[in-house]
């Protein structure tokens, strides 16, 4: 799986997403739902479990970058 085919795929913190924290994130893919490692793209943010996310950016294997998700 490329790092274009995660982008923009929405995800919820089972982990707090934090400054010096690794994070995780659950995001529905390839008809399942898979745990990621997870950083916060803005560096200075900090997300709480619970909170929904976007993947900004897809290192393979295991690993994404998130921003929060907004509604509207």
């Amino acid at each position: 799986m490329g790092d274009a085919s995660m982008v923009g795929l929405m995800g919820r913190v089972t982990g707090t997403v934090g400054p010096g924290l690794v994070g995780e994130v659950i995001v529905r893919v390839r008809g399942g739902a898979e745990h990621f490692l997870a950083y916060a793209a803005d560096s200075g943010t900090r997300i709480e479990p619970g909170a929904v996310v976007m993947v900004v950016e897809h290192l393979p294997p295991r690993t994404v970058y998130v921003t929060p998700a907004y509604d509207g």
